[in-house]
């Protein structure tokens, strides 16, 4: 059911967190670009307490220190055919390795078929998860993550949807969360989620304010951090924002990164150290990166407000 008017008031009424804060439940949303080599010590060097990252695929990252950072393998969408094992098989290679997986993700944004969603069907997705995530859990007690879904309307629509086509084989241990808007969308949308799927804990794997100021985007920061920090149902979150603010698709001030790959203000409270005072700047692509991400978060801002 919708969330209640008071659920969001009570929300926004939670105290601010110091901005330097440190918590076990950061994690790495890992976004590659032609910085990575230079930009990846920043994540895991001593000064960092992030202790887990996803990179949308199901191979580590070589820049990351996955002693410091547990990796999280993810599906990220459709196979090439519906005989593919290569996530199992891999998934399982990286296991007979050495490498300790305790999680995995399903499908990014499904319900989604623009700004890297993976745009698959309800019957594929639950055909795919049954046949290469779920044995996962089986054999090696790997906890799953359900798919994560858009923050807008078709995300809760689509997920029924596949749920329903499982037919009870799909037993998700989580579900994970997206949301690109302001914190009291954010309230309403997780509120929802929770009261819809009560059962399950909460990852919020991608969440940012998009295109906002850089006051109103420092203090969306500080009020998200310490609202999942108090919430005993959110195990884990990753903020989107670990790129330089010239080639970020979500505005540059959501980034954690100056356009010279220097900590910004938000980079360092999430690894859990002072503000730099390094301001952010754009480059003169981002207007046409983000276009795809307007009408998802439009949609999504008018449904959680009626």
């Amino acid at each position: 059911m919708r969330t209640t008017t008071t659920f969001v008031i009570a929300a926004l009424a939670a105290p601010l967190a110091l901005a330097q804060t440190t918590s076990s439940k950061r994690g790495l949303c890992y976004v590659n670009s032609t910085y990575s080599n230079t930009d990846d010590p920043i994540w895991d060097g001593g000064g960092s307490d992030l202790t887990w990252y996803y990179n949308y695929g199901y191979t580590p990252t070589s820049g990351i220190d996955g002693t410091k950072l547990q990796y999280i393998p993810m599906l990220w969408g459709p196979p090439p055919s519906n005989t593919d094992m290569t996530f199992y098989n891999n998934v399982k290679s990286l296991i007979a390795s050495g490498t300790q997986i305790k999680y995995v993700l399903g499908f990014n944004e499904p319900d989604g078929c623009i700004s890297g969603g993976s745009c698959m069907d309800a019957q594929t997705a639950a055909e795919t998860w049954i046949r290469e995530i779920e044995p996962l859990k089986k054999e090696h007690g790997i906890l799953l993550g359900a798919p994560a879904v858009t923050g807008s309307p078709t995300g809760f629509t689509w997920l029924q949807n596949f749920f329903t086509a499982c037919a009870g084989n799909c037993s998700a241990d989580f579900i994970p969360v997206h949301w690109y808007g302001n914190f009291e969308g954010l309230a309403s949308h997780v509120g929802q989620v929770n009261g819809t799927y009560p059962n399950m804990t909460m990852w919020i794997t991608e969440y940012a304010l998009a295109e906002g100021s850089l006051a109103d985007s420092q203090t969306f920061y500080n009020q998200s951090a310490n609202w999942f920090d108090s919430l005993s149902y959110v195990t884990h979150y990753s903020y989107f924002g670990a790129f330089r603010s010239d080639v970020s698709n979500v505005g540059p001030n959501a980034a954690m990164l100056t356009q010279k790959g220097q900590l910004t203000d938000i980079g360092a409270w999430y690894l859990g150290q002072k503000a730099t005072g390094n301001t952010p700047k754009g480059g003169a692509a981002q207007v046409a990166k983000f276009a795809g991400w307007a009408a998802v978060v439009l949609a999504a801002m008018m449904w959680v407000m009626t």
